[in-house]
């Protein structure tokens, strides 16, 4: 039943259950934080910080209950965010440093959506649960027709929390608020509404290593499926899998000058030889330093990237 402590790459403390029925077999108290959390927000945080409180004042587990792939993906694609803020290996991580015991990464199929409400919370009641907190205005089952007073109404051996959405500066914090920050470059704002700097994780793939042979080796890292704000060069930061932190300068777009024809996000890290191919590394943008833009020759790209690489030493604060 115990999911695998790795995936794709990332060591993750936090135990990863993929079937309700894990949960049967815990043999503590378990205090549990429900929705769908994709980047864990600040009113995301919320709702998991009432689990988590109540677990230390309790005894027992801390556990996030969510769903894998995002319910709407299965129920109306057309409708569905195209690009996530955190896949699961990132919650994980992100639960991790939010004191969470577990995450049950529920699989949301046609026969999940079809469960009704109170048979979903018959399945949930197999286990030892104590604590349920959920954002007020959650809803589950067929139809999305349980509710908090469903909830309300079946409580009894467990406590229902209800969490009030969280408001910064007179708007209520969502991912989709985030994700159109992100997308128009305003990373400001969605660190304000995340709680902290917004970044992005992949594993490293083989490119075209034209990079080395310009004397700017760069890791290209797999990201389709995250959010990613515009185009053009950055200056970033760089957690590789051991966790060393990293300044460099990253190119996210299409590599016009070499004939690239896939979006992509190259990344180059100052001070480091080793080879990150198949590592796991997360990329924090710092600061945009340009546009995008095709050159005449590679000789003119080298000369540009040297300066970019400059630029981008100074946002990091590196000195040579």
């Amino acid at each position: 039943m115990l999911a695998d402590a790795l995936l794709a790459g990332y060591f993750l403390p936090v135990r990863i259950y993929r079937d309700i029925a894990a949960l049967s077999h815990l043999k503590q108290p378990l205090h549990l934080a429900m929705g769908v959390f994709d980047g864990l927000h600040l009113g995301h945080q919320a709702v998991v910080a009432k689990a988590t409180a109540a677990a230390h004042a309790e005894g027992g587990l801390s556990g996030v209950v969510t769903f894998h792939p995002h319910p709407i993906q299965v129920l109306a694609p057309s409708k569905a965010p195209k690009l996530l803020l955190a896949d699961l290996q990132h919650q994980a991580e992100l639960l991790e440093t939010m004191g969470v015991d577990f995450l049950l990464a529920w699989h949301f199929d046609y026969t999940l959506a079809r469960t009704s409400a109170d048979d979903f919370l018959n399945q949930l009641l197999t286990a030892h649960v104590r604590t349920i907190a959920i954002g007020e205005d959650w809803r589950f089952g067929y139809q999305r027709q349980g509710d908090r007073e469903l909830l309300q109404n079946r409580a009894g051996a467990y406590q229902l929390i209800a969490v009030p959405a969280v408001m910064l500066d007179g708007q209520r914090i969502s991912s989709s608020l985030i994700r159109t920050a992100v997308k128009s470059g305003d990373l400001t704002k969605a660190a304000h509404w995340l709680g902290r700097p917004y970044e992005v994780r992949g594993k490293v793939t083989r490119g075209q290593q034209l990079g080395r042979t310009l004397g700017f080796p760069t890791a290209n890292i797999a990201c389709e499926a995250l959010q990613l704000p515009p185009d053009g060069v950055w200056a970033v930061e760089v957690t590789l899998t051991d966790r060393r932190r990293l300044g460099g300068v990253a190119n996210l777009g299409m590599r016009p000058t070499v004939g690239g024809n896939q979006h992509s996000l190259e990344v180059h890290c100052f001070g480091l030889s080793e080879d990150l191919y198949e590592q796991s590394l997360a990329v924090r943008f710092l600061q945009w330093i340009r546009n995008e833009q095709s050159f005449a020759s590679l000789d003119a790209l080298k000369a540009q990237i040297h300066l970019d690489g400059e630029a981008a030493k100074v946002i990091c604060k590196i000195n040579d």
